[in-house]
């Protein structure tokens, strides 16, 4: 038996997709952590059992980003230090069922350009599910993306919102440039 155990619920619609063709995904979670899951796909529940509660955090981490809508590949990368998972709750921004679709609609944008635009400028990944929105990558990447989406989500426009990412992604730039030049 395993020292530490942590449950989490997820989507059933997800259950598959953390568990993978032949368990490929469930494996490689348990392999890269160093637990071990347990998974209910009747009721989307799911334990996760090990001896390293660091290890345990970072295993429900990227179930929570899969049970987001997030691919297992993109999930995993939360498994490096660098990266990090933010979710928002579109119901804090909207009062009614009609408000959510159309805040959820100005995220996404004609045909996913507005999400693209955020994630190619932010050097992100995002994803619109359900009710949330969630933003895998970089800390400060994540923290670029939530402020873009954050702003639109509060009735900012698409053009200003595009021209603040477009001008803090030239102020990184020169930031990392900036460090390479003094190591």
């Amino acid at each position: 038996m395993k020292e530490f155990q942590t449950e989490l619920k997820i989507p059933k619609d997800r259950i598959a997709v953390l568990i993978g063709k032949h368990g490929s995904v469930k494996k490689d979670i348990e392999g890269r952590t160093g637990t071990e899951l347990d998974i209910n796909s009747k009721e989307g529940d799911v334990i996760v059992y090990g001896d390293d509660g660091l290890k345990i955090f970072e295993a429900k981490e990227v179930i929570q980003a899969i049970g987001r809508g997030f691919n297992p590949q993109v999930s995993l990368s939360l498994l490096n230090v660098d990266y990090v998972f933010d979710l928002i709750s579109i119901k804090d921004f909207a009062g009614t069922k009609n408000s959510e679709i159309r805040l959820k609609s100005r995220v996404i944008g004609s045909q996913g350009k507005a999400r693209r635009i955020i994630e190619d400028l932010s050097e992100s990944n995002i994803i619109i599910y359900g009710k949330t929105i969630g933003i895998i990558g970089k800390a400060e990447s994540v923290n670029v993306a939530k402020r873009a989406i954050l702003m639109l989500l509060r009735g900012s426009r698409h053009a200003s919102v595009y021209h603040w990412l477009e001008r803090k992604r030239k102020s990184l730039k020169s930031m990392e440039f900036a460090m390479r030049e003094e190591s």
